[in-house]
């Protein structure tokens, strides 16, 4: 629903607040571990679990918040931690707000950042948010959600509301921040934009009369202005559920494109599944519990199966078989462990791409570059030299090879495979 009902000034207070303390249901108390499950902070956890309470009470969803700057196209899994737990209170019965921060885009969040973000342009933002719900569908339920951007109440503020807004927070709470006030001690500079952001993000708050605001543990900050800007509106506080960022496959930084150590939530079933099959056995346990949707108490089973002696593996095949059927399909995953066996044995897989090179006879080092399996001649000799290199299947040790016409499969470590026809 992409509504445009919100007023530039929104209503001064909810309907519904919390006066008297509820007492709370076997329901409530499970929602409420539900909702507590792999978070990193649930504050205020009493104040949450009477707006549960007064959602049963009254049969009204709660309204919970997400917000997302379009700054790139793609998701990865390292995003799905924050949406499965959305999906979760779908599933609850409350109503999500998927907001698509097309004006705070234009400003630039500074979270985390020694140094001031470029703003993306009105076409770049337009881009980014063309794919944005479609891939976040792919967790969501789009009937039950709620699609909006924060431009339909930012823009029509104009200069007289943003100064009116502005007067509602100062700069000492602003530069409270940890990365505003290390750039201040180290005279790095703050543009005067980047101080309006939290509190054009705290103002979205105000404009969907949030009732849970979730976010990184990153957006934490921004995430408490919110709060204390509805209070300032005469609405009842939001609450505030930060999640933790996934490391990637790495298991040390961070899942990020930048990083290289992140699973696309688009990428092919059999690279999903290979890629899931890589992390370590410790790093599953963490995976487990912010992206699978198993019960607490089955995953603990299968904690207790592995101390007695069952094999990791096996453990996270079923990992990595339930993410891939979340993006593709139940075939898929099927599919997608088979072509994983396949490889284990020496096989080759079923999706390896088909490359067409001329130059016959051509260097090895040259074919594995122009084939895309090396970045560069060095790198390519390099694995020649460790003996990462097959061409059907048979190891190549002649970092001197000239590589004749014909088709064939060259395989580079073990999950880089092309069928090369060379003339």
């Amino acid at each position: 629903m992409d509504a445009n009902s919100t007023p530039a000034r929104p209503a001064p207070a909810q309907d519904g607040a919390v006066s008297a303390a509820l007492p709370l249901s076997d329901a409530v108390r499970e929602a409420l571990a539900i909702v507590k499950r792999g978070a990193e902070e649930l504050l205020i956890e009493a104040e949450f679990a009477q707006k549960l309470a007064l959602s049963e009470k009254t049969g009204k969803p709660l309204r919970v918040k997400l917000g997302l700057d379009p700054t790139a196209p793609d998701l990865h899994l390292g995003h799905t931690v924050v949406l499965n737990k959305l999906r979760q209170l779908q599933d609850l019965g409350h109503t999500v707000i998927f907001l698509i921060g097309d004006f705070t885009s234009m400003i630039g969040d500074p979270s985390g950042r020694n140094v001031t973000r470029p703003p993306l342009t009105r076409e770049q933002i337009e881009d980014n948010a063309k794919t944005y719900f479609a891939q976040a569908s792919l967790v969501l339920d789009p009937a039950r959600t709620e699609i909006r951007y924060n431009s339909e109440w930012c823009d029509p503020l104009g200069a007289r509301g943003m100064i009116q807004l502005s007067a509602r927070y100062t700069v000492a709470r602003i530069l409270e921040r940890e990365d505003f006030t290390k750039r201040f001690k180290a005279g790095t500079p703050i543009s005067v934009h980047e101080l309006l952001y939290p509190l054009m993000q705290g103002y979205d708050s105000v404009a969907l009369q949030s009732d849970l605001e979730l976010g990184g543990t990153d957006q934490k900050f921004n995430l408490l202005v919110g709060r204390e800007l509805q209070k300032d509106y005469g609405q009842s506080p939001q609450c505030i559920l930060t999640m933790p960022l996934l490391e990637g496959l790495d298991g040390v930084e961070k899942m990020s494109k930048s990083k290289n150590n992140y699973i696309g939530i688009t990428e092919p079933a059999n690279t999903m599944f290979a890629k899931v099959m890589s992390i370590s056995d410790e790093a599953m346990w963490r995976w487990y519990d912010l992206l699978s949707f198993r019960s607490l108490a089955e995953i603990a089973q299968f904690r207790s199966d592995v101390e007695g002696g069952r094999n990791p593996r096996d453990v996270k095949v079923l990992l990595g078989q339930e993410i891939v059927e979340r993006f593709h399909s139940r075939k898929a995953a099927e599919d997608a462990l088979a072509d994983f066996n396949n490889r284990a044995r020496g096989g080759i897989p079923d999706d390896v791409p088909a490359v067409r090179l001329d130059g016959a006879p051509l260097g090895i080092g040259q074919l594995l570059k122009q084939a895309g399996l090396c970045g560069s001649t060095s790198e390519a000799l390099r694995m020649v030299e460790q003996g990462g290199v097959r061409i059907d299947g048979a190891a190549v040790s002649d970092k001197a090879l000239k590589v004749d016409a014909g088709t064939f499969v060259v395989q580079v470590g073990k999950r880089k495979f092309a069928r090369v026809t060379l003339s």
